[in-house]
């Protein structure tokens, strides 16, 4: 798969840059924030060997459109996501998440009639409460945060991503997780997908977790301390058919901190899960 998405898909005014590659079964990633579909690329192309793997930005992140006067919270996100299944003619792929991600996948299928061959949930946000001390500040003054000089958001931007890795991260990691974010139109669209963040989003539907009826497997990394682990029992607690993996030295960005571990924990789910659907 190569490294640009080629695609686009217009919704609603909105750009959605994405691209596929592989054979086989439909395999579909979600990024959080404030990542992009780069976070997913390696495991991504190591997966398109065995399934036709999709990648996307979600508006206002990575390579899809950030327009200031359009909405990017996970309300939009979800009914989006299932206007991009529609669109690729995906009646029941596979589909991994993460962190925010998560909750678009949720709603999507709890609010807006996707379905899924399986479900893998990798740290994700789906549980309330959520958002760290600096999420929240920001939050409550993002107007504020946007008339930051550059290179003070520069590096408050740095020091936010880095927290969200166990074992530390190189510098070209660090890079290309940040520059989404940079000039004048990334630093207002980072501040403006924070402001939009809301708990009601997830809350309205945690009551529904019990009615997805697709396999569900959790991922978390045991050392997450934006979203600690055990969020992962309390979501299998609220999917009681859903199986839990935890991974040891790794934090939110368990795709940086434990990539091999990582890879071979989707390897070995994607292939039960479509051994055990055959869906293509």
């Amino acid at each position: 798969m190569a490294s640009l998405l080629t695609q686009e898909f217009s919704w609603r005014g909105r750009t959605v840059r994405w691209d596929r590659s592989g054979n086989g079964p439909a395999l579909v990633f979600l990024h959080g924030t404030p990542w992009s579909s780069q976070l997913w690329r390696p495991i991504a192309d190591a997966l398109a060997k065995t399934f036709t793997v999709y990648l996307w930005d979600m508006p206002g992140y990575g390579a899809s459109s950030k327009e200031p006067s359009h909405r990017v919270d996970l309300g939009v996100q979800g009914e989006l996501f299932a206007a991009l299944l529609e669109h690729w003619g995906l009646a029941r792929p596979h589909v991994i998440a993460h962190d925010f991600g998560g909750a678009v996948a949720l709603r999507a299928r709890l609010l807006h009639n996707a379905a899924y061959a399986s479900l893998c949930l990798t740290d994700v946000v789906a549980l309330a409460p959520w958002g760290s001390p600096f999420f929240n500040l920001v939050k409550a003054n993002a107007s504020v945060f946007e008339q930051l000089p550059p290179a003070i958001h520069r590096g408050a931007v740095e020091a936010y991503i880095s927290g969200a890795s166990h074992r530390g991260l190189q510098a070209a990691d660090l890079r290309m997780l940040v520059e989404p974010w940079t000039g004048p139109a990334g630093q207002a669209a980072f501040y403006r997908q924070i402001a939009q963040a809301d708990e009601s989003f997830t809350t309205e539907i945690e009551p529904l977790f019990g009615s997805i009826t697709e396999p569900v497997h959790i991922i978390w990394g045991a050392e997450d301390t934006w979203i600690p682990a055990d969020r992962a029992q309390r979501l299998k607690a609220a999917m009681p058919h859903a199986t839990v993996t935890l991974i040891p030295d790794a934090g939110h960005l368990i795709q940086i901190d434990a990539a091999a571990a990582l890879s071979a924990e989707l390897t070995r789910w994607t292939g039960a899960a479509q051994a055990a659907s055959g869906a293509v």
